[in-house]
């Protein structure tokens, strides 16, 4: 009762903020009686400080050392008069002096209901007991002492103005005041969950093109920035973001190496372009002062080439008079196979993710991009409803549009439904966030203490889960790929695999075929199993053992254009290879020749030999052979030449 009775006895008949001298002075008396803590030396602090100070606002606008240099028993005075809304002690104050006695001095405050309202919703959010008191303290308790509104009233300029305020004394005593800084992004993101603010806080963002390329000299930075301005139209804006950094690099060469150049129209492939194609190969990387990847490479050369491309095919006044970039100045890139995780280390993957995570949500994260085969970034982007269950069909999962601007569906089996389901249990609630492509309020499935989760926040786990499993290094992508190679030891079809995986060509998928070809295994032991007969058969003496293959042994009893081999058709018989081999320069070599000349009599076997050859092309395109396809198409255009020019001969 003495809690609940303490706030009328200390405001009396009228708002603490309207009194003043003498009716402060009795107000504050009656507080201390009603809370148990009155004597004699608080009560003469309160007399001198009010007979001083009749006006307390007139205090606030002192020097800080001597608002600082308040006595032990005049700081609850203080105290007293910021919690009922009497003053307003600036910033300054407030950033300097340790309030450690509020928790206890609220509670008869009327910023209790202010504070247990923003207390309890950082709860719901899942933030920590600590972590909510210690941002309760620094920030919500400070902007409402001195803004003097109440918690609804607050705006993102007083979270601006009270961070500037941090920003100043941190600059005048050199102390971090980073903890502040977090706590009042963690306020903005309550705040905004609580209804008061419109947009939650931005975390990071674009820097400005100007300010990225402060490195590069004037006149071409102007040229860069109008580029990039130009690519934001018809470019993904990590794609443009990408662009810039790279582009960064080659500003900074030209502005190191030749300070009065003045535009690109005047790059000169002798001073310019092969002096920073040189320099690549010894450019230390920004993260790890390493030497930059190949790939690195290859990325900052095929940046340059397409912007002085693009500026001269715009007709840009910048764009260089000559070509000075050839397609042979690009590194080219090692023709690596998808880095799939083994399945033992896969299976010891998992196990950590489900049995000892760090982080429940952002293993579950991880858990479900191997059992989708998702990129990061539309794993991260998959909305609350993204499950959807159709009759006779069972669960699929919609990804959302990912890296090549596509979406799809992906089936589900019961353990990922399971997986999903707990990710919405434990998911942080709240107000939809705006999503980054179409800035519409969105409920994302991965949410963490009312913001998205992020691609850190899921590399950090990953990161634990495979130390945890005794692996190396493993990146989320690896994931996908282990995803996709497990596809393609069960035999999936091509077709398949791409729609899982969200290729657009059938070149993308196949990277994952080259790892486990089952035609190269299969035409491995039939080759191996030949030699080993051979050799037997030569160490007996046994002439027979160089004699010719049976036909069905190479198609394995089938008609030899159903195999799964690269085939060609000829004018007296056909050809069978393994996909290994590839295209043979050979195949129809005749049928191409210009000095090649076919008579009357051969039409059936042209005419045999195109049915042939458009039932070949229908087998390549099926197995994704492209490149194969192709060949037998121009096969079938120069049959028909020959046969018209054939029925031409006979009238």
């Amino acid at each position: 009762m003495r809690h609940a009775n303490a706030s009328a006895l200390s405001s009396g008949d009228a708002p603490i903020a309207l009194l003043r001298g003498s009716d402060l002075r009795d107000a504050y008396l009656r507080h201390l009686t009603a809370t148990g803590r009155g004597n004699l030396p608080y009560e003469r602090a309160a007399r001198r400080f009010f007979e001083t100070w009749s006006d307390p606002q007139d205090w606030a606008a002192t020097p800080l050392a001597e608002r600082l240099s308040a006595g032990s028993a005049t700081r609850p005075v203080i105290t007293f008069l910021m919690l009922h809304g009497g003053l307003r002690p600036g910033y300054d104050y407030l950033l300097s002096r340790k309030l450690s006695p509020l928790w206890r001095e609220i509670q008869t405050s009327p910023l209790r209901a202010e504070i247990d309202g923003f207390l309890h919703e950082a709860e719901q959010l899942g933030f920590t007991a600590r972590t909510r008191l210690a941002t309760g303290s620094q920030a919500p308790i400070r902007l409402l002492i001195q803004t003097g509104k109440p918690m609804r009233q607050l705006t993102v300029d007083d979270l601006q103005e009270f961070a500037a305020a941090c920003r100043e004394r941190e600059h005048a005593t050199g102390i971090s005041h980073r903890h502040y800084f977090s706590a009042i992004s963690m306020a903005h993101m309550v705040l905004f969950h609580l209804g008061v603010l419109d947009s939650p806080p931005r975390t990071g963002g674009p820097v400005p093109y100007e300010e990225r390329l402060a490195e590069v000299s004037a006149p071409l930075r102007a040229e860069l920035v109008g580029y990039l301005e130009r690519k934001r139209a018809t470019c993904d804006r990590k794609t443009v973001s990408a662009t810039a950094t790279r582009l960064k690099h080659f500003g900074v060469f030209l502005t190191d190496t030749d300070p009065a150049l003045t535009s690109v129209r005047d790059l000169d492939r002798r001073r310019h372009i092969e002096p920073f194609l040189a320099s690549l190969v010894d450019t230390a990387s920004d993260k790890d002062g390493a030497p930059i990847s190949i790939g690195d490479r290859n990325r900052r050369v095929v940046a340059v080439a397409t912007f002085l491309r693009d500026i001269t095919e715009w007709g840009w006044d910048a764009a260089p008079p000559r070509k000075v970039l050839f397609r042979d100045d690009i590194p080219k890139l090692p023709q690596v196979l998808p880095r799939y995780l083994p399945i033992d280390a896969d299976r010891r993957l998992t196990a950590a993710l489900t049995e000892h995570p760090d982080n429940e949500l952002a293993a579950l994260a991880l858990r479900l991009q191997r059992a989708c085969g998702l990129r990061i970034g539309e794993l991260l982007d998959l909305e609350l409803d993204c499950v959807h269950e159709l009759d006779g069909n069972g669960a699929w999962l919609k990804v959302p549009l990912g890296k090549l601007a596509t979406e799809r569906m992906v089936p589900l089996d019961p353990e990922t439904l399971e997986v999903i389901d707990r990710v919405a249990q434990i998911r942080s609630h709240g107000r939809p966030l705006p999503h980054p492509r179409y800035r519409r309020p969105t409920q994302f499935l991965f949410t963490y203490l009312g913001r998205r989760l992020t691609q850190q926040g899921v590399r950090r786990e990953l990161d634990h889960a495979a130390e945890t499993a005794g692996l190396g290094h493993v990146t989320s992508h690896q994931l996908r790929h282990t995803y996709a190679t497990a596809l393609v030891n069960a035999g999936v079809s091509l077709q398949a695999l791409m729609a899982l995986l969200g290729h657009q060509s059938a070149e993308m998928s196949l990277r994952y075929g080259r790892l486990f070809d089952a035609t190269v295994r299969t035409e491995y032991e039939r080759a191996l199993d030949l030699a080993k007969q051979n050799t037997t058969a030569a160490a007996a003496g046994d002439t027979a053992g160089r004699t010719q293959l049976p036909l069905t042994v190479i198609t394995g009893g089938r008609d030899w254009k159903d195999t799964p081999l690269l085939k060609s058709r000829m004018a007296g018989g056909f050809c069978l290879r393994t996909p290994a081999q590839g295209a043979c320069s050979y195949a129809n070599i005749c049928e191409h020749c210009p000095s090649y000349r076919s008579e009357p009599s051969s039409l059936p076997i042209l005419a045999a030999q195109r049915v042939d050859a458009e039932a070949l092309a229908r087998d390549a395109e099926e197995r994704g052979w492209i490149d194969e396809a192709d060949r037998h198409h121009k096969l079938i255009a120069r049959l028909d030449a020959l046969i018209a020019d054939s029925e031409t001969q006979t009238g």
